[in-house]
């Protein structure tokens, strides 16, 4: 699992990078990439949305101390909506991965103040993969002001 980026940082465009999962579900630290986009951009203050432009996938923010509370996450998710434990009428086989989608959310705004990212001490920006592995597009969009 890794987020690569070719950075070309303008004002008024959105800024796209790669994220590669290697398991079904996955839950892939982007903060540095993020951080690197608004470190680029210039902003001193601002706001910036990430997003997830795919329907078996998200975006979180959530401790990045403990990776116990990932795998918690993780089982909860599975608990609730596992892959094969409800009958399903979609037929793809990923049912639960639009659903675990839904539920996270296909974006995250964040504020910019001093030309860093405003997150809790022990907070992460993270993508969300529910239907992998796969590599994903994830974008961001930097408001300056």
């Amino acid at each position: 699992m890794m987020a690569t980026s070719g950075l070309k940082v303008e004002p008024t465009h959105m800024h796209t990078f790669t994220v590669r999962t290697s398991s079904r579900c996955e839950f892939v630290d982007i903060t540095p990439e993020v951080a690197n986009i608004v470190s680029e951009s210039g902003a001193a203050s601002g706001t910036i949305t990430v997003y997830c432009p795919h329907t078996t996938a998200g975006i979180t923010i959530n401790e990045n101390a403990d990776p116990d509370v990932l795998g918690d996450m993780t089982m909860i998710l599975e608990l609730l909506f596992g892959e094969d434990d409800i009958d399903y009428r979609h037929m793809e086989g990923n049912s639960d991965s639009h659903v675990k989608s839904s539920l996270t959310g296909a974006s995250e705004t964040v504020i910019i103040e001093e030309g860093r990212l405003v997150l809790g001490t022990w907070q992460s920006i993270y993508f969300a993969e529910y239907d992998g592995p796969r590599s994903r597009k994830v974008h961001v969009k930097v408001i300056k002001g």
